[in-house]
């Protein structure tokens, strides 16, 4: 199993200090780092990842917003062969047409992603579990006008904020779902009150056992009112020391 951190985690320490930051999540034992937003820090990212021998197998941008193309062109720089979207807002997701609308574009994105050899996703928040279209949730409804290369990367916290269990959600969306984010606490909208993973209600081992075709585990706070960099170094220890005994 390869664990990965969010770097939009780390946000305010990079904008501080961009490659003491990447410098620190190596020294910590992470391999692997998701990209938020990349475009612009392109070059001086790319440098920190190759000297502390980090690889970006995924990374969020706004790709139905911004340039597709810069994006893509970005993500082939730093080596990232999935882009995903991070986040729409919940007006987007309250009725069957423009949830049809929205998988329309993010289908057309992920053709002009293939053309850089890139595989195209979408990321959850709770809007997308709280809002019921057609008998199912507007996230498992959006999946079913997805073409088939498409990918999900499930928040499984904010699955659980918006009221679904994420054990549950992840087997009904099965193989679709090839990237999950691992946070802890206590499934509430206040994001400061998020902990280590192992620390809150998540029931994280369950969560990452019922992702059947999971390639990466991606370790996320939105916020945290501790050191930051202790927070993801406890979380990483946590899936480590599980991943020991389920071996």
């Amino acid at each position: 199993m390869h664990y990965s951190i969010q770097l939009y985690t780390l946000r305010d320490a990079m904008q501080e200090d961009l490659p003491g930051a990447i410098r620190k999540v190596s020294e910590i034992g992470f391999t692997q780092v998701e990209p938020y937003n990349f475009v612009s820090t392109a070059k001086e990212l790319g440098t920190a990842l190759r000297e502390n021998g980090l690889t970006a197998p995924s990374g969020h941008a706004p790709l139905l917003s911004e340039d597709q193309d810069r994006i893509f062109a970005a993500a082939k720089e730093l080596g990232i062969t999935t882009v995903i979207d991070p986040y729409l807002p919940a007006e987007h997701w309250q009725s069957a047409g423009d949830i049809q609308a929205t998988a329309a574009k993010l289908n057309a994105a992920a053709k002009k992603g293939a053309e850089y050899g890139i595989r195209v996703g979408y990321h959850n928040h709770a809007w997308e579990l709280e809002s019921l279209i057609e008998g199912s949730t507007a996230l498992e409804y959006f999946e079913g006008l997805l073409d088939p290369e498409l990918v999900l990367e499930v928040d499984t916290y904010w699955a659980a904020v918006g009221g679904q269990d994420p054990v549950e959600l992840l087997a009904r969306l099965g193989d679709r779902v090839k990237f999950i984010h691992i946070k802890d606490g206590p499934a509430t909208t206040d994001t400061k009150a998020q902990q280590p993973a192992g620390q809150g209600k998540i029931a994280v081992w369950d969560v990452i056992g019922a992702a059947k075709s999971l390639e990466v585990g991606v370790v996320e706070f939105d916020d945290y009112t501790g050191d930051i960099f202790e927070g993801i170094a406890e979380s990483l220890a946590f899936l480590n020391a599980g991943q020991d005994v389920s071996a």
